[in-house]
């Protein structure tokens, strides 16, 4: 009788429904783009955005950077309220710009500011490729430029973290302009001696490699980043030659003398608090 009562049952596997295979709170999970494994976005989050499997460094926002970097309410932003206008009256245009402001929470595609890497005070930018995929355009450069100035005016060195797919078409030659302005703000700095730190992270393409990310006095990318100007397939068809499975990576570019160094993600700070130790009076601290 009483093993009627507690005998073993037949076990049945439970089928999800359609309704509970898709009832997973949005957000909560994350692919790589590198190996396409599945990650919690709260692991990702905590591995600065670097898949644990295959080291992709996935983009990291302006601000996720920007708190990954520097000391604890250090920074101070500048130039907040610098927003863009319409300038050609291109269609459009003033639509595509409010979407990505609600979307990222940003006026503009870069933020600028001041703040503390290991106690040592520098400028810096900081590119944001979810925002129109941080193409430069008019605000973007005039961003630059005055936090260049800024920092030249307080005697503290400048970092820039770049990522961008080149110009912005609605603003035409507005934005190639661009170019010109940040790097003759890059020269004046220089030549009042200060220091510039170029950080390319993926992508940094067209007028943005070509102007202010290549001209620093130190030239460092995160793993893989993409850097050019043009893109493979157009090369490919002017040169009539197969490129490198490589060409235009981080490392190709180090391979080559276009950078002096690519930095992990997770050894970043410290790289950089180390170069910025290097500049500090009386030099390199102990």
């Amino acid at each position: 009788m009483l093993k009627d009562l507690f005998g073993k049952r037949k076990r049945y596997a439970s089928i999800p429904s359609e309704q509970a295979k898709t009832d997973v709170p949005e957000g909560l999970m994350q692919k790589c783009s590198g190996c396409h494994k599945i990650y919690y976005r709260k692991e990702m989050n905590k591995n600065l955005q670097v898949c644990p499997h295959c080291d992709y460094h996935h983009p990291l926002q302006a601000w996720q950077r920007i708190e990954t970097l520097f000391d604890e309410a250090s920074f101070e932003e500048w130039d907040k309220q610098l927003s863009t206008g319409n300038p050609l009256n291109f269609p459009g245009y003033e639509e595509k710009i409010k979407k990505d402001q609600e979307k990222t929470g940003l006026r503009e595609g870069v933020v600028t500011g001041k703040g503390t890497i290991d106690g040592k005070e520098t400028a810096f930018a900081v590119m944001d490729s979810s925002f129109r995929m941080g193409s430069m355009g008019s605000v973007i450069g005039e961003k630059i430029a005055r936090a260049i100035e800024q920092a030249k005016e307080e005697k503290i060195p400048f970092i820039i973290f770049t990522a961008s797919g080149g110009a912005r078409m609605q603003e035409g030659l507005l934005s190639l302009m661009q170019m010109a302005k940040t790097s003759v703000a890059v020269k004046r700095f220089s030549d009042a001696g200060g220091l510039m730190i170029s950080v390319m992270t993926h992508p940094t393409t067209g007028g943005v490699s070509a102007s202010f990310a290549s001209i620093g006095d130190y030239h460092l990318a995160e793993p893989g980043a993409l850097i050019g100007f043009a893109g493979r397939r157009i090369i490919e068809q002017t040169i009539r030659e197969k490129l490198p499975d490589d060409f235009q990576t981080a490392e190709f570019q180090l391979k080559h003398g276009q950078l002096d160094k690519v930095v992990h993600r997770s050894d970043m700070k410290s790289t950089l608090a180390l170069l910025l130790s290097f500049h500090q009076k009386g030099g390199k601290e102990s």
